[in-house]
């Protein structure tokens, strides 16, 4: 298979401690790369790059189809349960450069639990920490993933009113992003289909940007 024929999508998990970035990032693979599970403190205590299988079929470019691989870097919560705020910063800064610095990011995925309402004390460490790794760009290179969509249509909530009723620090950091979002699943029972809608939604997003990636400095 000639390169042409070839994409690699670059992407990056920030979020808080139990926010289901780890689980996300499986859903994101297609496959069970990280440690995903209940825990009284934080899970992740280092950065992890998992890489899906090959993707055949799935996108068009001028007319030929695409083959994906998908590589996501998961990364400790942000606040940390042992690990200090700079710890956590000088490690994801590092995981960057070493995976995605040559090759660029495509997105940073910040993930929110949709079942728990964002807080203004919450929202500006977030921010700070997207803003630090990624630099003045980050609004273009930045979505906002919901875990624990289940709860939502639990609520019956149709995803339009949720982010309606949503508080205004999370108003306030979907305006930074442009409104771009993903809702998932994390106990979707067909992991495919999830896995699927989820990456044509990171596809749509990277459209907007023409594809281009967020050299790392």
């Amino acid at each position: 298979m000639s390169n042409k024929n070839m994409m690699a999508i670059n992407l990056l998990l920030l979020g808080r401690t139990q926010s289901g970035k780890s689980s996300a990032g499986n859903i994101l693979l297609g496959s069970e790369d990280f440690p995903s599970h209940l825990s009284p403190r934080s899970v992740t205590t280092a950065c992890h790059l998992g890489r899906s299988c090959h993707i055949s079929g799935f996108a068009r470019q001028q007319g030929s189809e695409l083959t994906i691989q998908v590589s996501v870097l998961d990364t400790p919560g942000y606040p940390h349960s042992t690990l200090s705020k700079e710890q956590v910063q000088q490690d994801v800064k590092r995981a960057l450069m070493q995976h995605f610095g040559e090759k660029g990011l495509h997105l940073a995925l910040l993930v929110l639990r949709a079942d728990v309402p964002l807080c203004s004390e919450e929202e500006e460490p977030a921010v700070e920490l997207v803003q630090m790794l990624l630099g003045p760009n980050w609004k273009s290179y930045t979505a906002i993933l919901f875990t624990h969509a289940d709860q939502v249509e639990k609520a019956r909530f149709s995803t339009e009113l949720y982010l309606d009723n949503a508080s205004e620090a999370l108003h306030k950091v979907m305006h930074s992003v442009q409104q771009k979002c993903i809702f998932v699943d994390n106990h979707a029972r067909v992991l495919k289909e999830e896995h699927l809608k989820v990456l044509r939604k990171i596809m749509e997003f990277m459209r907007q940007n023409k594809f281009q990636t967020l050299l790392l400095k």
